[in-house]
């Protein structure tokens, strides 16, 4: 790709998981940045014609904008490697780590990286040892209040705070319909924030904290993808020390996870000014509602050409 951008880059979003809407709204965006820089820019489904496709005029970059399991887990990518088209973001071994939060969590730790104390938990188990039983034990190990979430799953879905042991049994069916593996993590009060990481090229670097202020006390689906359900703060309202130490973690957690690119910690700063790393994703939202975009203008940049630069170090590889 040379430094006119004349190349055509391939922006693939939509796929079959639950957060498609979600995906082609973060593709569309992306594709419109890229464009305004002069890029030729595609945007393509994955769907039966994409191989063909990608074999018969393969692109000089792909940018995934796929969310949930089947663009996250690094299947897509894996199928670009086979066909050595370069792409944007993390290896496949990279994504399968980061989007597993079990997987994740135990990583972070080895890193490092302080995370809440949580049980995991398949429908199975859950099941044959006796429902009540299971959960009378979960409360009493972990206490409450809860954040009982799916582990393979992106943008909130089948979260739930539990704050009493009654509130438990329909969170964890919640859980289970997003998946066979449930995670219950010990609940941390305080504000969370998000630390997007780029490499357009030049190395790693934090973007501005964004800090998350939802209307309704939990940044679930609807506080992340409906206008005006959640406050956006950024640069995040944190001390000078507690902005440097999230931009810390974050960095940490990218290089931790041997990520490339782009990736957003996602992060609790308690009431003590601890900071708990709750997850990092591969593929974060570029929607009109996403904290990535939000950071990218807090810092001043442009995020056509952010991306564009991004794009250009990628296709180099």
């Amino acid at each position: 790709m040379d430094s006119t951008g004349s190349a055509r880059v391939l922006v693939l979003a939509g796929g079959l998981s639950h957060e498609r809407d979600v995906s082609l709204r973060s593709g569309r965006r992306v594709a419109e940045a890229l464009r305004s820089t002069g890029m030729e820019v595609e945007e393509r489904d994955v769907d039966a014609t994409l191989l063909p496709a990608l074999v018969a005029d393969p692109p000089a970059c792909v940018v995934p904008m796929l969310h949930g399991e089947t663009g996250e887990d690094g299947a897509i990518r894996e199928v670009l490697e086979l066909l050595k088209v370069p792409y944007v973001g993390a290896r496949p071994a990279a994504c399968r780590v980061a989007f597993d939060k079990p997987v994740a969590k135990t990583l972070a730790e080895r890193a490092g990286i302080r995370t809440p104390e949580s049980v995991c938990l398949p429908h199975e188990t859950f099941r044959e040892l006796g429902a009540a039983a299971v959960m009378e034990l979960l409360v009493a190990q972990l206490g409450l209040p809860l954040m009982v979430k799916p582990t393979r799953s992106g943008s909130a879905l089948g979260c739930s705070v539990v704050h009493t042991a009654a509130e438990l049994p329909s969170a964890m069916v919640n859980a289970y319909a997003y998946g066979p593996v449930a995670l219950l993590e010990r609940f941390i009060v305080g504000d969370e924030v998000a630390v997007p990481v780029i490499d357009d090229g030049s190395g790693p670097r934090a973007l501005p904290a964004v800090g998350i202020q939802p209307d309704g006390g939990v940044y679930d689906y609807t506080a992340r993808y409906t206008a005006g359900s959640t406050r956006f703060v950024v640069p995040a309202e944190l001390s000078e020390e507690l902005t440097d130490e999230v931009a810390r973690v974050a960095l940490a957690a990218h290089a931790a996870f041997g990520l490339r690119d782009v990736s957003r910690s996602d992060l609790i700063v308690d009431e003590q000014g601890e900071v708990w790393f709750l997850e990092v994703n591969v593929a974060p939202g570029f929607t009109e509602t996403s904290t990535v975009p939000l950071s990218v203008q807090a810092a001043g940049l442009d995020l056509g050409k952010l991306m564009a630069a991004v794009v250009q170090s990628a296709a180099q590889r």
